[in-house]
């Protein structure tokens, strides 16, 4: 689960304007439709992923879930990462990054999957996906359909 966190973290780092305009909009209602993962803390502050995190898997992404990680096409899984709160990892501060990953086969470059990062508010945040998010997915989890997390991140 660390190497999910470190994914996240460096899928943000990077901004590029350029980028914002062509992602989609982050889905509305994911928080109250979606499946929602257990809570994951890193507490490491070396950690890019210093902090808490939650999963959101829509229907078709519990599908490649339970598939062994063979997601099929239109899945979408969301990560939204919280800062730790007066470095107390029980209670979880304020949201700072949310990232998307939607299964596109149009989407050569990054395995099959459009990556896109957004604010804590919702906005784009213009990431760079092959550099930001790929290049780390390829090289850790390309056996798992590029994905970090599994079915057991939402018991």
């Amino acid at each position: 689960m660390k190497q999910m966190m470190v994914l996240v973290l460096l899928c943000l780092a990077c901004i590029n304007p350029a980028l914002a305009a062509s992602q989609p909009p982050l889905p509305t209602g994911y928080a109250t439709g979606w499946k929602k993962s257990s809570r994951k803390v890193v507490t490491d502050k070396n950690s890019l992923f210093y902090g808490v995190h939650y999963l959101y898997a829509d229907a078709k992404a519990l599908q490649g879930y339970r598939a062994g990680n063979r997601f099929p096409e239109g899945s979408r899984i969301i990560v939204e990462h919280f800062t730790i709160k007066a470095d107390n990892p029980a209670v979880d501060g304020p949201k700072n990054m949310v990232v998307l990953m939607k299964k596109d086969k149009r989407q050569t470059a990054t395995g099959g999957w459009l990556y896109a990062g957004y604010t804590a508010q919702g906005k784009p945040s213009g990431l760079d996906p092959v550099t930001t998010c790929f290049q780390c997915h390829q090289k850790e989890v390309a056996h798992r359909d590029y994905v970090f997390s599994s079915s057991a991140d939402f018991k």
